[in-house]
């Protein structure tokens, strides 16, 4: 799990489009981690939301 100070994304450049997708799937998921920290929170919040499309687009 990555800390906030832990450099994990070096460079937003890729060599390929396939690297690029990659790239933009762990933004994303780093994204909720940094919106919903606990793992646990986010199971257990996630049903509420997960098919509403203007909680998703809050969040």
């Amino acid at each position: 799990m990555s800390t906030q100070n832990e450099l994990w994304l070096r460079s937003l450049e890729t060599t390929t489009p396939q690297e690029g997708f990659e790239l933009a799937i762990k933004l994303s998921r780093m994204g909720v981690k940094s919106t919903q920290p606990d793992i646990e929170v986010l199971k257990r919040l996630r049903p509420e939301y997960a098919n509403d499309a203007g909680s998703l687009t809050a969040a």
